[in-house]
């Protein structure tokens, strides 16, 4: 480690042009929220059935990905791989921008967020909403002071195994918190499988690592600093076995739900007559999302090459959100069983599947939130020394 050197990246056209269209996206998100605040949440696509639209998967995307973006400063402080500690630092930087990102979105969706407040004073635990707040805000916290003791030269350096140990568990609790919110809503045939918690860290994973591949990149082309086709080699081999482990938990859910009578309604619409909810499962989430992604990384001439892994993450990326927006979205078009056995039917759409169309400020805050958490990156990126300057092979091979 004392022979990488960090520095902040320099302010580059390119940099710069990047950060207009950041921001451009910041304050179209903002114009949104002052849209939907002053019309009402009926200019949006939620309806009394979609309560959680477009911003809502945009946030869990990102909350998601923010868990697994840590992995690779877990690896490395945690796992001991030597490979790895050059990158601890922006992965600790990304994990919490992302979060961020992915927070703003929450609260700008409230209509009111000054409402925000209530939620901090006033706790409900028998909600897991009301713990989710504790792990998120703890998240930030933790990884704050990981960053800190990372980039610390003195006593406090040594304790980076220890707070690393910390963040990699709260980050486990974290993503299993997340998952919960749908795993635990028993009312909801698309949702109540315990499953989506351990479904959800696979996920984190598989997403997170593909974001940090994807940031890496970009940050160290814009600011003309090296990538060893190794090292994204071995995250890209690290990333199709992170896309098989959530094609697994997802066959495993599926399946489980298959043998169960009262989730047959909802998988049979998931599966084979859900519209754009089958589609965005079988070509979205498993073959977008999965199986090309793990074809790409370990086709023998195609594998080799440094494109492999940036696309197999574009991919994974796609069709992590197409797997996000199925859970959320499409959990609650399926109708709820109000009378089990019985058919149920009525005016206010009892018993059939909800139409939901998102709407462009739906569309507009969540990229504001992509864009926050993005911006964050580089800002960080600029302020501090998080990026080292060489990210070779040879030089990170000297290294381990």
């Amino acid at each position: 480690m004392e022979r990488t050197i960090y520095r902040e990246i320099k302010a580059t056209a390119h940099i710069w042009e990047t950060a207009v269209v950041l921001v451009a996206f910041i304050a179209a998100a903002l114009g949104s929220v002052i849209y939907v605040e002053h019309y009402g949440h009926i200019v949006t696509g939620m309806t009394n059935q979609i309560v959680w639209g477009l911003p809502h998967v945009f946030a869990i995307f990102l909350i998601v990905a923010a868990s697994g973006a840590l992995n690779v400063a877990s690896m490395a402080s945690v796992f001991d791989k030597a490979v790895y500690k050059p990158l601890a630092r922006l992965s600790a930087l990304l994990a919490m921008a992302l979060l961020i990102g992915g927070l703003a979105v929450l609260v700008l969706d409230l209509g009111r967020p000054d409402r925000i407040i209530v939620a901090m004073i006033t706790y409900n635990f028998s909600s897991i909403f009301a713990w989710n707040i504790f792990l998120y805000t703890g998240f930030l916290a933790i990884v704050g002071v990981y960053l800190f003791v990372q980039m610390s030269r003195g006593k406090p350096h040594e304790y980076v195994r220890s707070i690393g140990t910390l963040a990699f568990v709260w980050r486990l609790a974290l993503t299993t918190g997340t998952g919960s919110i749908f795993g635990w809503l028993v009312a909801r045939p698309g949702y109540d499988a315990a499953i989506l918690a351990p479904l959800f860290i696979a996920m984190s994973f598989s997403i997170g690592l593909a974001v940090f591949i994807l940031v890496t990149s970009a940050l160290c082309r814009l600011s003309g600093r090296p990538v060893g086709a190794m090292l994204l080699s071995r995250m890209g081999r690290l990333l199709a076995i992170f896309a098989a482990a959530v094609l697994y938990f997802t066959a495993v859910r599926h399946l489980t739900n298959l043998y169960a009578a009262e989730h047959s309604g909802f998988e049979h619409f998931t599966l084979f007559a859900g519209g754009i909810y089958t589609l965005l499962f079988w070509i979205g989430q498993v073959a977008i999302g999965g199986v090309i992604p793990i074809l790409m990384i370990f086709h023998p001439t195609f594998g080799k090459t440094s494109l492999a892994p940036i696309a197999a993450s574009v991919l994974v990326v796609v069709g992590g959100f197409a797997q996000v927006y199925v859970i959320v979205i499409g959990g609650q078009a399926y109708p709820t069983a109000l009378l089990p056995g019985y058919e149920v039917s009525s005016s206010f759409y009892d018993g059939a599947v909800a139409a939901y169309t998102p709407s462009l400020p739906e569309l507009l805050l969540g990229l504001g939130g992509v864009a926050i958490a993005l911006f964050a990156t580089g800002l960080g990126a600029k302020i501090l020394r998080v990026l080292p300057t060489n990210l070779s092979d040879a030089n990170l091979n000297q290294q381990s």
